[in-house]
């Protein structure tokens, strides 16, 4: 089903791309030299956008019918990007373990797929504390390579606003090659071995997974037999998706464009708001009220219904199709009794949302040699929950937000292999939050489709 997607009201005249400075801005750092920080952002404010306002457009259009169960939303990526993985084989990886998953979801679950990377922007994340201490020593919390650097001495955790232009940059690499890579035929269904990563040959599921690809090439064969004329699978829709914490980094990306109406944030498709900004009367809610963009809220276990219907009244007030999407992220322990009065409110008052899981943020725990992980075990139950209830509300769980990654890390416990905690010493490479690796996130894909198949 198609649906309309330019008739819809132009954002209030009171609305411009900087009026959520006159709001409460959390999460945003303390730049010294604000004089250094205009010149930062008039800098940024002169480049050429990161994507186009028809992308976007196109990529509402997507979410709309996912709205309506035509298709499935896979989101996944890095927790935080760094300036230093910005290489071929680190991007190229990543875009492997999508497609990958995209093709066991949609053998499985028999609709297209939306793939959505969480990349080429995600380089700022929300902290707990403004401030870090060390051995008596206080200094600025790591806020993600957008904002500062890791190393704990003053110089490196200062916020530096030439970082702003270096974030764009990398962006842009990013997106360029990923952009070469599938217009190149990477995701050619008739050369699924270019998806490959060597590392997982000994995994468990790998057998499996070969099988799943060669019936479907064996499909395609056939396909092409019986028309005699190859069927091209050589492209394949790519979107993607940053939480918009900074919001000086947004504004200086949001433009107006020929013969569109309104404002798009120009940085990325799908940018969200994160559990920590969602306030109704916060910064973030001001700026993403205006922009023409899909948008995403993550909503946590302490949200009550009447407040995310106010929310929702604030962010889409026009119940624009594809507009708005829910990304709950409750752990497995809350999510039984937190998640229903959300989607009983929300299907009450006949609002139009996509609702999307994130089974990662609601599981993460210290173990006890002080690496923060999750265990699959809790990512997977939390997802599993999330398709009964909402199977017994009559709403539908369009979608699956998740943090991962190709490269072979050991930074969540449990899958396929069983890691244990003495395994996170070999392979923790992330500075923030643990991801799934290559095995852990094919497995979680294929427990996707065997759940969707028992609900039929």
């Amino acid at each position: 089903m198609k649906h309309n997607l330019k008739t819809v009201a132009s954002p209030s005249s009171d609305w411009t791309p900087d009026t959520w400075r006159s709001r409460t801005a959390l999460q945003q750092p303390t730049y010294e030299d604000a004089g250094e920080l205009d010149s930062a952002l008039a800098q940024l404010g002169a480049l050429p956008p990161l994507v186009t306002s028809w992308e976007i457009l196109k990529l509402k259009q997507a979410i709309a019918e996912a709205q309506l169960g035509e298709r499935f939303v896979l989101q996944g990526g890095d927790c935080a990007e760094s300036f230093a993985d910005c290489t071929s084989p680190i991007i190229s990886n990543r875009l492997k373990v999508l497609l990958q998953m995209s093709l066991v979801l949609v053998h499985g679950l028999k609709k297209p797929v939306l793939r959505v990377g969480r990349f080429a922007g995600q380089y700022a994340k929300p902290r707990s504390a403004d401030t870090e201490t060390r051995d008596g020593v206080t200094l600025p919390a790591f806020r993600g390579d957008l904002v500062n650097s890791p190393e704990f001495t003053p110089a490196a955790r200062r916020a530096d606003p030439s970082r702003l232009i270096k974030a764009h940059a990398r962006s842009a690499m990013t997106m360029n090659f990923v952009r070469a890579l599938i217009d190149g035929g990477f995701a050619d269904l008739h050369h699924p071995e270019y998806w490959d990563l060597a590392w997982v040959d000994h995994s468990p599921l790998a057998a499996e997974y070969k099988r799943m690809v060669a019936s479907i090439g064996d499909s395609l064969r056939f396909m092409e037999t019986l028309g005699g004329e190859s069927i091209s699978y050589s492209r394949v829709d790519f979107y993607t998706s940053h939480e918009a914490l900074l919001l000086h980094y947004e504004e200086a990306l949001t433009r107006q464009v020929p013969r569109q109406d309104g404002w798009f944030n120009l940085s990325t498709h799908f940018p969200w708001i994160g559990m920590r900004t969602a306030a109704l009367d916060g910064a973030h809610t001001e700026y993403f009220r205006g922009i023409r963009n899909p948008i995403a809220v993550k909503v946590g276990p302490t949200v009550e219904p009447d407040d995310l219907i106010r929310l929702i009244d604030v962010l889409n007030p026009d119940e624009e199709p594809g507009r708005l999407t829910l990304i709950h992220r409750m752990g497995n322990d809350k999510i039984a009794t937190r998640l229903r009065p959300l989607l009983e409110a929300v299907k009450r008052e006949g609002r139009r949302v996509l609702w999307v899981a994130d089974p990662m943020h609601g599981n993460t725990e210290s173990t006890s040699n002080g690496y923060k992980t999750r265990r699959f075990t809790n990512v997977a139950g939390e997802l599993d929950q999330a398709f009964d209830i909402h199977a017994a509300v009559g709403t539908r769980l369009g979608g699956v937000h998740l943090e991962l990654t190709g490269e072979n890390v050991t930074e969540c416990l449990g899958g396929a292999r069983g890691l244990v905690e003495q395994d996170l010493d070999r392979a923790y490479k992330s500075m923030v939050d643990p991801r799934l690796n290559y095995e852990q996130s094919l497995e979680l894909a294929m427990l996707i489709t065997r759940k969707s198949a028992g609900m039929r």
